[in-house]
């Protein structure tokens, strides 16, 4: 299923949550939403799902506005606050009510306990649960239906480190299914390890739509470096404009030179070269470059 959003605009008496928004996020890929605190990531979601009515524009998702479907919970999967169960309600007994709702068989239930390792902790109160153990709650609600399309919002926040690693592997299961995966995430460097495709979002505009090997092009004059010789080729490398940064032993990172003249400055000086690797800008690089000017917070 494809989520099509179309200039979607929500605006609240002058204030432009978001404006003139469209995308499109395919299935078979995990897309990344991205943006600064209040850049409009939470009101887009909300909008394609139809919690919040957009001022104009429009959201659709294969075709159908979420109410058009009969049965929504078999074709979208939603996670937008991980603490919307009842505090007072057991896991099981949460998951079983919006199953019933769908008439969902109670082994999908048990199923998607499994599937989240919460099987041990059915039993329990919600409102015992950590923010991980929640975050795995609402996963396994969106799951219930087995849909083909998944949106979330944040849906590793407050995992440990094993719980982000086991939902990084579950959600590029589901793509590598065909499935439609939307997610929002703060945590750059473990979106960059899952998502094909971002989506980046400041003061409630598109600044960029882009997959993100596009984002994270090798970059020429940022080289790391490995010699024996790092003293003797970082003084031979030294010059206005170049800057030398020690990683580790025997390596460096060169900045301002190409992998070409560092090679050449090593073989004229005898030192030899074992490594020269271009540098690929990261995704939180290309991230906070491209909404230096859309951050509405700033710390001092």
């Amino acid at each position: 299923m494809t989520i099509e959003v179309e200039a979607l605009t929500k605006r609240y008496r002058e204030k432009f949550a978001v404006k003139n928004v469209s995308f499109t996020v395919e299935p078979g890929k995990v897309t990344g939403f991205l943006g600064p605190n209040g850049a409009g990531k939470s009101t887009t979601m909300r909008s394609i799902v139809g919690l919040d009515r957009p001022t104009s524009g429009r959201a659709r998702i294969d075709g159908m506005t979420y109410s058009d479907f009969p049965a929504p919970l078999g074709s979208v999967g939603v996670l937008l606050d991980a603490r919307a169960a009842h505090r007072s309600r057991t896991a099981l007994n949460y998951l079983r009510s919006i199953a019933a709702t769908h008439r969902i068989p109670r082994s999908r239930v048990d199923e998607v306990l499994e599937a989240t390792g919460l099987t041990s902790v059915a039993g329990k109160k919600v409102g015992g649960f950590s923010l991980g153990m929640g975050q795995r709650l609402g996963i396994a609600a969106a799951l219930l239906g087995d849909p083909a399309t998944l949106i979330l919002d944040e849906p590793v926040n407050g995992l440990d480190p094993e719980g982000v690693t086991w939902a990084r592997e579950l959600l590029g299961s589901l793509a590598a299914e065909g499935r439609t995966v939307f997610l929002s995430s703060h945590l750059l460097t473990e979106l960059s390890l899952i998502a094909d495709h971002v989506v980046i979002i400041g003061r409630g505009e598109i600044i960029a739509d882009s997959l993100i090997s596009a984002l994270t092009v090798p970059d020429d004059d940022r080289v790391r470096v490995r010699t024996k010789d790092v003293r003797k080729l970082s003084a031979r490398l030294a010059a206005p404009g170049v800057t030398i940064t020690s990683c580790e032993q025997d390596v460096i990172e060169v900045e301002g030179l190409s992998t070409e003249q560092i090679a050449r400055a090593g073989q004229e000086d005898g030192a030899l070269v074992t490594e020269l690797t271009p540098q690929r800008q990261t995704l939180e690089e290309a991230y906070n470059q491209l909404t230096r000017d859309a951050v509405e917070f700033v710390s001092a």
